[in-house]
């Protein structure tokens, strides 16, 4: 082979002569080497202490965890406190509600009978002195369970605690007042357990154009004297409008209603 041959043939890398010169050990163990070094940079970054952004994120997760946790407690003990009262307060209602025709029964027994048929008879007047005591013993133990009458009589009319069954015309007498009693109402505790059945009066002055001192007084609700006479105009109103309906005359827009 003469020089000039030799100088044509393509000289070899010296990297890609050391790279054909490697054994499949060395590969090896240069993979190996790599595996190595990135698990030792992951367990670097494992081992790094938290930094003080992260801390105080988790801070504030379990802060506001905690603050959930009290509140939902506090809730819980609020409610088992206010259902334990509401059952001591009114665990009797529906059977006292039950009871109460005891009393209405034994009342209109008394009402049947009249002076002078008292008078004409011992027995009956007899009679009629048990039943008193009956009813009054009644009333007496009423009160001890926090059972007490709704005063209806000359009162104002108060939905929450009346039930109308009929109007009665009396010009005399303020428009929307209880007049009649056809049956006594009771609440227990703070709560109504039956409505009195009453008889409204129509037709006088409205409620709430009557002076101070001639407006009756409500004692059935305390604080809401403004409210009922509110309904007992509201009331009055409607009747007025149904009279009208009744006798055929086109009924009158009313705005406040």
């Amino acid at each position: 082979m003469t020089e000039d041959q030799k100088d044509d043939q393509p000289k070899e890398n010296p990297e890609e002569q050391a790279a054909g010169d490697e054994t499949p050990e060395d590969v090896d163990a240069a993979i190996s080497e790599e595996i190595s070094a990135e698990a030792a940079a992951d367990e670097a970054g494992e081992d790094r202490p938290p930094t003080y952004e992260e801390l105080a994120s988790e801070v504030a997760a379990l802060k506001d965890q905690l603050l959930r946790a009290l509140a939902e407690a506090e809730n819980v003990r609020r409610r088992s406190e206010r259902e334990k009262a509401d059952a001591s307060k009114y665990a009797i209602a529906n059977f006292a509600r039950s009871v109460l025709s005891v009393a209405d029964n034994l009342r209109r027994a008394m009402e049947s009978v009249g002076e002078e048929a008292r008078q004409g008879s011992e027995d009956l007047n007899n009679l009629y002195v048990g039943i008193e005591m009956t009813a009054s013993e009644i009333d007496t133990v009423y009160e001890q369970f926090g059972i007490k009458p709704v005063e209806a009589l000359g009162k104002k009319f108060d939905h929450n605690f009346h039930q109308a069954m009929f109007e009665v015309e009396d010009p005399s007498q303020p428009a929307g007042m209880v007049v009649q009693e056809m049956q006594r109402g009771y609440v227990i505790q703070d709560r109504l357990l039956r409505p009195a059945m009453v008889g409204v009066s129509k037709g006088g002055p409205k409620m709430e154009d009557l002076a101070p001192e001639e407006a009756p007084a409500d004692e059935s609700a305390e604080g809401s004297d403004k409210t009922a006479g509110v309904k007992s105009s509201a009331y009055a109103k409607q009747s007025d409008a149904a009279d009208r309906e009744a006798e055929g005359a086109a009924p009158e827009l009313d705005k406040e209603l």
